[in-house]
Order: C-alpha cells, then sequence, then structure tokens
C-alpha cells in the first residue's frame, strides 16, 4: 500500500499546486479591467447571440469557480464574480462556458461522448475504488480466492471506465477554450493585453484537467499491476 499512498500524495500534490496556480492567475487577471465595459454576463450573451444560439440563458451561480454549462437546462451557470464583473478573468471564464453552449448546438462528437458517459460515471465513481481495495483485501486474506479477484477487476474496469471520461473530457474542455478565444480576438472584443489574459488564464485552466485525467490514468495502472500481478 506504500505506492499507494505515494501516487495518492504526488497526484494530490501537483493538483494543489496547479488548482493554486489558477487561482493567482485569475485573481491577478481580474485586475485588468476590460476597456470594451461589458461584464461576463454581456460577453457570454453577445457570444450565444453571433453564433445564433437563443435558447440558452445566462445565469449567476453561488461559489467560486463554479461557472458551467447545463445541457440539460441549456444554462451558461456563471458564478456571481464571473457573471457581474468586467476584466480579462470574467471574459474568459463567460466565453468558454459558452463555448460548451456552442459545441451543444453544433453536435460535437467529444461533448455528445462524455454527456453520454456522465450518468454511468456518476454511479461507478463512487463504488469502484471500495471494489477494488475490498477484492484486493478480501483475496490477499483467503489465498488469491476468485471471488476476490472478480470484485477487484469489476471495480478496476469502473475505474477504467472514470479515467476515460477524464481523457474524453480534455478535447472538450480545449475546444471550448479555443472557441472563446477565437470569438473573442476575431470580434475584437479585448485589446492584445486582455487577450493574453484570457488565453493564460484558460491555459491553466485546461491544466487542471489534464492533471487529474493523469492522475486518473496513474491509480488505473497501479491497481491493475496489484490486482493481476497478485496472481502470478
Amino acid at each position: 500500500m506504500i505506492g499507494y499512498y505515494i501516487i495518492i500524495g504526488g497526484i494530490s500534490l501537483v493538483s494543489w499546486l496547479v488548482s493554486q496556480q489558477l487561482k493567482r492567475k485569475f485573481n491577478y487577471y481580474s485586475k485588468v479591467r476590460l476597456q470594451n465595459g461589458l461584464s461576463g454576463r454581456e460577453i457570454a450573451e453577445k457570444m450565444l447571440r453571433d453564433n445564433g444560439i437563443y435558447d440558452v440563458k445566462v445565469i449567476s451561480t453561488p461559489g467560486r469557480l463554479t461557472d458551467h454549462y447545463n445541457p440539460t437546462n441549456k444554462t451558461v451557470n456563471l458564478s456571481e464574480a464571473v457573471y457581474n464583473e468586467r476584466n480579462a478573468s470574467a471574459a474568459a471564464v463567460a466565453s468558454h462556458e459558452v463555448g460548451h453552449a456552442v459545441q451543444h448546438a453544433q453536435a460535437y462528437q467529444w461533448l455528445q461522448m462524455r454527456s453520454k458517459l456522465v450518468p454511468a460515471v456518476s454511479i461507478t465513481s463512487k463504488f469502484s475504488m471500495w471494489l477494488v481495495i475490498g477484492g484486493v483485501v478480501l483475496g490477499a486474506a483467503s489465498g488469491n480466492s476468485p471471488i476476490g479477484f472478480t470484485i477487484a477487476v469489476i471495480g478496476l474496469a469502473m475505474m477504467a471506465l472514470a479515467t476515460i471520461f477524464s481523457f474524453i473530457t480534455l478535447p472538450v474542455e480545449y475546444d471550448a477554450s479555443n472557441r472563446a478565444l477565437a470569438w473573442l480576438k476575431t470580434n475584437n472584443m479585448l485589446t492584445n493585453t486582455e487577450q493574453d489574459g484570457a488565453k493564460d488564464a484558460l491555459k491553466w485552466a485546461a491544466r487542471t484537467y489534464l492533471v487529474a485525467a493523469l492522475g486518473s490514468l496513474a491509480m488505473l495502472f497501479y491497481w491493475g499491476l496489484r490486482i493481476f500481478g497478485s496472481r502470478d
């Protein structure tokens, strides 16, 4: 189990460092006021209109960095700071979330694939680790019993599904950011300095998803070696 704790510790440390850098970036660019004077809400609404999308609402949601697009009720949910503020961070986040709405409207294949996996992953992610550890412990306690092995493999399959989900999320997030930055630049929404700030902020936001995906893959390999290695 030492290897497990090392991997968990390493992943947690890298995730924390990236998260802290992301917060610093957003705090820094939140001080870069937009010359066009538009709020996050106004930018989101303009980007929706420019893309011919009129059935999506832009609403405010409580919290910090809680911004997301909900395809179920077609709402762009912006945290209170992003919704009301008029800075480079707000512009970056608002246009990124609208990027997801544009993906939805255009039936972007990676978003469709991710949406189909959401129900299954929301269930399996709650039980995968318990099944894996329980199966490994049961197998060790009963001399590599086939029951313990089977339980562990089922848990590993659930874990693999979550890993696949995390990697499918990457092109969805990167594409939304690319759509956002392209729209901001094409429509001259930001000055060069503001555009650079928005690009830098979204770059660090994307890295949080990359770290999560690599961490999920590392855990999958670790437990795969533990489970199948015990059969040798």
